[in-house]
């Protein structure tokens, strides 16, 4: 793992073993590699147990890394960036209330916004599952669920992995626009060099950039709305931010063999989380209007 998010996660826990083992075997090549495949990669799951992704915030007298929230975004943000697929926030909440969860032995899914996750590969569902349907997802990494129950009150830290995720994504794509935005050549010149490409690369940054201060205040102060704020903003440099990058690339962003067009099905999927964006924005304008946020 190379660059500056790399190094970032190296810090933040289990010396970033989890975010190498997951660009080796959960990135786009591996999206590629399991895309119809309906089932969960066990292995991979157990070995981010042992090295202590899910169980990051669990006290070291209970077995876990002893790390807080900080740690726990720097890490998800990793597992964003490399598409790692499955119900990461759910197993990781349910560390230490729930028997396996932590070592990767057990897959936790969550009824999250009237979805569920990876409900059909879940040992363990949280929340009322009852008359969940299928529903075909635009992510072929991220297995889905309708449920007719009532939305449950969304859960802050939830919300905030969530938005780590798409800080992940909304980092990776703008790497991915600036590479080709380099490496491609037209009237003999790099298409970076054009000022219509050099204004999307830069509006890419600057929202992902943006939501990166976002993300890491939230992290620190773990004020919902500070979260909520936080979440718009990543919701936002994550979708934007792949459909500049699919500008970028042109027509072969579509293709199946490009990493582009992955992250932004995950990152239309992550929307739909914890009440969706709304919900965040309703929780925003209401501490904006009392003063407190």
């Amino acid at each position: 793992m190379s660059g500056a998010g790399g190094e970032r996660a190296g810090r933040a826990g289990a010396g970033g073993r989890p975010v190498r083992l997951a660009e080796a075997d959960g990135g786009a090549a591996g999206a590629r590699r399991t895309a119809g495949s309906p089932r969960l990669d066990r292995a991979l799951w157990r070995a981010l147990g042992d090295l202590g992704f899910f169980a990051l915030r669990v006290p070291e007298a209970e077995g876990g890394v002893g790390l807080g929230l900080v740690e726990a975004v720097l890490v998800f943000e990793e597992a964003g960036r490399v598409l790692l697929p499955g119900p990461l926030v759910a197993t990781h909440l349910a560390a230490g209330a729930v028997p396996g969860a932590a070592t990767g032995e057990t897959v936790v899914a969550a009824v999250d916004g009237g979805l569920v996750e990876w409900l059909a590969e879940a040992d363990v569902v949280r929340g009322d599952a009852t008359g969940a349907v299928p529903l075909r997802s635009l992510d072929p990494l991220t297995r889905l669920h309708r449920v007719p129950a009532g939305r449950p009150a969304p859960d802050p830290v939830a919300i905030l992995l969530s938005a780590a995720e798409q800080l992940g994504t909304a980092v990776r794509v703008g790497e991915l626009a600036a590479q080709h935005a380099r490496a491609r050549e037209q009237f003999g010149r790099p298409v970076g060099a054009f000022q219509a490409v050099a204004h999307l690369c830069a509006g890419i940054l600057v929202r992902a950039e943006t939501a990166r201060a976002a993300v890491y205040a939230a992290a620190v102060t773990a004020d919902p709305a500070d979260i909520a704020a936080a979440r718009i903003l990543a919701d936002e440099a994550a979708v934007r931010g792949a459909r500049d990058c699919l500008q970028v690339h042109g027509g072969m962003g579509f293709t199946w063999e490009s990493e582009v067009h992955l992250h932004l099905k995950r990152a239309w999927v992550r929307t739909q989380r914890a009440g969706g964006v709304t919900q965040s924005e309703e929780l925003l304008a209401a501490a904006l209007a009392s003063g407190t946020a």
